[in-house]
């Protein structure tokens, strides 16, 4: 079957020089750019439910830019006023600066690793051993964090802020227009059931990337097609480069 539409579920690159414009052109197909999933803060009440009160704690953990907007956004609705003396410690530089959003940042204590990873932040936090740490978490999450903080006798708090939902437009019309679809999370391929449950795959191509996206298109009885990364290719727009050229 001849690859000529493809959708992908993310957001549209926000530069007219991505990867996947280039391949576009090379192969002549078009991408549509469409999240299968969207974030959406807590409400206050639920939150409520979990009985934590953030004022009790002296630094937080974020993960992502999504852990910050609605740390903030759901403090704002709770009427909490984060104190100057809160100390936050982010996986990346990137992460740590987009807290200029909410905080003046050359007045606060902030802390951020090099790699992504909790591990690479764990100097920075034993340096600060005594904290009380809140941690921000989507309703689907691992327990590395606590784990880790667990581990070294750090006293912590995780609680959910934010949940993971399928996304609007995601209908079996609207997919059934594409010959391939590209998935980067599990919650992405389970989306795609919750809004098309009878989804048959027939011809259409699937890729995927990350072990836990592997396994969720597995565990839903789809076949694979496109597993990234692979021994050709470290990213979904090689990939995609590749298998396209294969397809030749």
């Amino acid at each position: 079957m001849e690859i000529k539409k493809i959708l992908v579920s993310q957001p549209k690159p926000a530069t007219d020089k991505s990867p996947y414009y280039d391949i576009a052109e090379k192969y002549n197909v078009e991408f549509e750019f469409h999240p299968f999933i969207k974030v959406d803060s807590l409400p206050a009440k639920e939150f409520r439910q979990q009985r934590v009160n953030i004022l009790d704690h002296t630094a937080v953990i974020f993960t992502s830019r999504h852990g910050i907007d609605h740390f903030f956004n759901l403090c704002h609705e709770l009427r909490v006023s984060i104190p100057e003396t809160m100390k936050y410690f982010c996986v990346t530089e990137t992460v740590a600066l987009y807290l200029q959003k909410y905080i003046q940042y050359r007045k606060r204590k902030i802390f951020f690793g090099s790699t992504g990873k909790i591990n690479d932040l764990l100097p920075s936090i034993l340096k600060h051993k005594t904290e009380k740490y809140f941690v921000p978490q989507s309703d689907v999450h691992n327990d590395d964090i606590k784990n880790l903080l667990d581990a070294h006798n750090i006293a912590n708090t995780e609680a959910v802020m934010y949940r993971t939902v399928a996304n609007d437009g995601i209908t079996p019309e609207f997919v059934g227009q594409f010959d391939m679809l590209v998935f980067f999370s599990p919650a992405g391929v389970h989306s795609l059931f919750t809004n098309c449950p009878e989804f048959n795959q027939g011809n259409v191509q699937i890729a995927a990337f990350g072990t836990t996206t592997v396994q969720a298109v597995h565990d839903a009885g789809l076949r694979l097609d496109l597993e990234v990364p692979n021994e050709h290719a470290h990213s979904m727009t090689g990939a995609i480069d590749w298998f396209l050229e294969q397809q030749k």
